[in-house]
């Protein structure tokens, strides 16, 4: 909204108005709040588990492993922003050795934003037999991590 619009919505009383300069789509990618018809469906950001196990590209895998134990396999790779660099699963997790992070993860991994339709997703894991994806804002930073058994049950219509 341009911030002609927005003072006008604030001289007619409302309160909580934002001139948000990178856009509705923007919006809807880091997951912010909305309103309206679809405002209610199950999406990426609303179902993706937020508690999960993090890594720096200078830590073991080992201790990485340690720490992704009981956290779904996985393990997101992220900077001191929480910026997803790569991902370990279980594969990788399983040697559990002193190789850094940074020599075992998958770099790049893909990602979906917040905003996405879980059938999209559920969809996607399905085809790419993946267990999990991670679910990161507009600018990378982490979300959390959906699993393909929450995205496919939701998709399927259970709650």
């Amino acid at each position: 909204m341009s911030p002609r619009a927005a003072w006008r919505l604030e001289s007619l009383g409302f309160g909580q108005v934002y001139d948000y300069v990178s856009g509705k789509v923007d919006w809807l990618a880091r997951g912010f709040p909305t309103e309206g018809r679809d405002a209610g469906k199950p999406t990426a950001g609303r179902l993706a588990q937020r508690d999960v196990a993090t890594c720096a590209l200078d830590e073991t895998v080992r201790d990485a492993g340690e720490r992704a134990q009981g956290s779904g396999g996985v393990c997101v790779v992220v900077n001191a922003e929480r910026v997803v660099l790569g991902l370990l699963r279980e594969r990788e997790l399983a040697a559990s050795d002193e190789t850094r992070v940074s020599d075992a993860m998958r770099p790049g991994p893909s990602t979906f934003r917040p905003h996405v339709a879980i059938a999209e997703i559920a969809d996607y894991l399905t085809k790419h037999d993946l267990a999990s994806v991670p679910i990161t804002s507009s600018d990378g930073r982490l979300v959390g991590v959906l699993f393909r058994d929450v995205a496919v049950h939701a998709a399927q219509g259970g709650s």
